[in-house]
């Protein structure tokens, strides 16, 4: 996928983010519990939270908008209870953030409920929403997703998002608030997703912060896999959040969430942090919701012809081309679509159920009807229901 031509960051900067009027900002536990109290006995640090909105509210008055998602609640709870450890059984998890979830987002509404008088014009209000992964798997939550952020922010409340860790298991989980904000990125078209960390930007062999990414997939392959004592993250989902962010045609950062006015002058253009390059593309709601947002229901695997078709030309996939599939998906599901070496090239809504593409694979199109005994679709994934990756 070709990026933004490889121009110097600072102009990368100053010609998209400062003209970004939407920006999701995705702050993590560490920021909110790690700052103070030390590791081993977690507290609010209600002066950064008292900071960040403070920005919020300057941005607010540029007639920029932010969204939140801000993780902690596990960390709030444990605050709350006078635990020194995060809790390990999932029921104990999930009543932790329960309890922890409502401090949490009162911390955020004093803070920028004090920044102005209430019922004024310029009153601010923190508005909780809570999600889980099936939230934007399903197409019609989704869009309710979008539809409800952009009334809260017409009626000047800053959205909050977290996910709902008292439900959430295993099967449902983003894993951790990075994905979370990603998706929601790309959900609302926002102008860039800035995550938020207690380093300074993605850093190299060496220790220092990399300044431009036009890679991030190669990134991946080289960091290292950890996270903080309190956080679920780390380094590694940023990275896959700002691939999500990128492909869908935005910009991503990755910045110290400690810098002083660290919101207010990313969107100014200084070059804080690492900026990932955007997708020259931009790909459209139905396309994001297709290509990076719901989670696949099977893999359907093509030869090396169809892989090629699908990739330069952008056709549609035909039976002719499947060489085999896996998982249990129905018609109108999202499948992955793999070349021969498992490398994964398109995603797809299916018209046909694994059980008929398992009778129908690699038949030409006028075999298709009298196989499945009626009348047949020509194409496996239609080129319009298609993104290429």
């Amino acid at each position: 996928m070709s990026h933004f031509p490889a121009m110097p960051s600072t102009v990368l900067r100053e010609t998209r983010l400062t003209d970004a009027r939407h920006v999701v900002v995705k702050i993590g536990t560490q920021l909110i519990t790690g700052g103070v109290g030390g590791k081993s006995m977690p507290a609010i640090d209600t002066a950064f939270i008292a900071n960040i909105a403070a920005q919020i509210a300057a941005l607010r008055k540029k007639k920029v908008r932010v969204t939140l998602v801000s993780s902690g609640a596990v960390g709030a709870g444990c605050v709350q209870l006078n635990r020194k450890t995060r809790p390990t059984d999932v029921a104990e998890q999930q009543a932790v953030a329960a309890i922890g979830q409502r401090a949490l987002v009162t911390h955020w509404h004093e803070a920028l409920s004090a920044l102005s008088k209430p019922g004024t014009a310029s009153a601010l209000t923190a508005a909780q929403v809570l999600l889980t992964r099936v939230d934007f798997d399903d197409r019609l939550r989704y869009l309710n997703i979008r539809n409800c952020i952009a009334k809260l922010h017409e009626l000047k409340a800053v959205p909050v998002l977290n996910e709902n860790d008292t439900v959430a298991v295993e099967e449902i989980r983003f894993g951790d608030n990075d994905l979370l904000a990603a998706l929601t990125c790309s959900a609302l078209k926002a102008d860039a997703l800035i995550l938020l960390t207690s380093v300074p930007g993605l850093l190299d062999a060496q220790g220092q912060v990399i300044d431009r990414v036009d890679d991030v997939l190669d990134q991946l392959q080289h960091v290292r896999r950890e996270k903080s004592s309190w956080g679920s993250g780390g380094m590694q989902t940023k990275l896959e959040a700002a691939r999500v962010a990128v492909e869908s045609g935005e910009l991503a950062v990755i910045a110290d969430g400690r810098e002083p006015d660290v919101l207010t002058r990313v969107l100014s253009g200084e070059r804080l942090g690492t900026v990932f390059a955007p997708a020259q593309r931009r790909l459209d709601s139905r396309q994001r919701w297709i290509g990076l947002t719901a989670r696949p229901a099977g893999t359907i695997t093509v030869d090396a012809g169809a892989a090629d078709a699908l990739t330069q030309k952008t056709t549609s996939l035909l039976a002719t081309g499947v060489t085999g599939m896996t998982g249990r998906f129905g018609r109108g599901d999202v499948v992955m679509l793999c070349d021969p070496s498992g490398r994964e090239v398109a995603r797809g809504l299916s018209n046909y159920t694994a059980d008929e593409l398992r009778l129908i694979q690699g038949k030409k199109s006028n075999q298709l009807a009298a196989v499945l005994g009626r009348p047949a679709y020509k194409a496996v994934v239609h080129r319009n229901n298609l993104v290429v990756l």
